[in-house]
């Protein structure tokens, strides 16, 4: 770690117990990921610590958000976690035709809190070191305007970028119809430029291509260029997420 950072890293542990909180169970690469989402600014860090600590205890107080509580958005096994991508970070990849807008918004909150805990954690070999990523996949193929959730996609995209800062290694949207390409304008005011940095649209075949070799063929589904099959997030077993 270079001095810089030290220094950075030890003014916002003290501004954290200055704000009366404490990092004590946390390890530096846990905390260096709420620096790198704030730009080395300990004191924003600090308080977007605090809040994901907050937020942590009251909207998730077991710890984890259990099948039994998101059953409805797992019914239509739309969201597959596929191993580990060539840079060794698991795959999520989610098949949007298989998704509707929720009625219970709460509900598909903790459905997002759910799958983003269980992606990150599928990751995990060992000991939890506290700054995996995750690759994520959103398949549009058959896409219809029943499909369409912009408001879930804005959603989702904010809890990522103030509850779990730096947990996105790569974005890809495969299959982006014409019709949703106003829709994704539109969702792109909503997300920060270190995010938008990490999604990349796939277009056309080259590009295809590109994606299929970036990510890897050994954990991919037959569907999308690859050589494995597809298994339900439900299907995985997967560690708690600690940090």
């Amino acid at each position: 770690m270079a001095k810089d950072q030290e220094v950075k890293l030890a003014q916002m542990k003290k501004i954290v117990q200055e704000l009366g909180s404490s990092t004590e169970k946390y390890g530096d690469p846990t905390l260096e990921r709420f620096l790198i989402a704030r730009s080395m600014d300990p004191n924003k860090a600090a308080k977007m610590f605090v809040s994901w600590q907050k937020w942590r205890t009251s909207f998730v107080p077991l710890g984890f958000i259990p099948d039994s509580e998101v059953l409805q958005q797992l019914e239509s096994r739309k969201i597959f976690l596929q191993g580990l991508s060539k840079d060794g970070h698991p795959i999520m990849i989610l098949h949007a035709s298989k998704h509707y807008p929720a009625k219970d918004q709460h509900q598909f909150k903790k459905f997002v809190v759910h799958l983003l805990d269980k992606g990150i954690a599928s990751g995990i070999r060992g000991q939890e070191i506290g700054n995996e990523k995750i690759v994520a996949i959103i398949d549009m193929q058959q896409l219809t305007f029943k499909n369409v959730d912009a408001h879930g996609l804005i959603s989702g995209f904010q809890f990522l970028q103030a509850y779990y800062p730096e947990r996105l290694a790569r974005l890809y949207i495969l299959n982006m119809p014409k019709f949703f390409v106003s829709v994704w304008k539109m969702i792109s005011h909503f997300l920060e430029k270190a995010t938008l940095d990490k999604i990349v649209i796939v277009r056309n075949e080259d590009e295809r291509k590109r994606f299929v070799i970036e990510v890897g063929k050994e954990a991919l589904p037959e569907e999308l260029g690859g050589e494995a099959k597809p298994v339900a997030l439900q299907d995985v077993e997967a560690p708690r997420l600690e940090c």
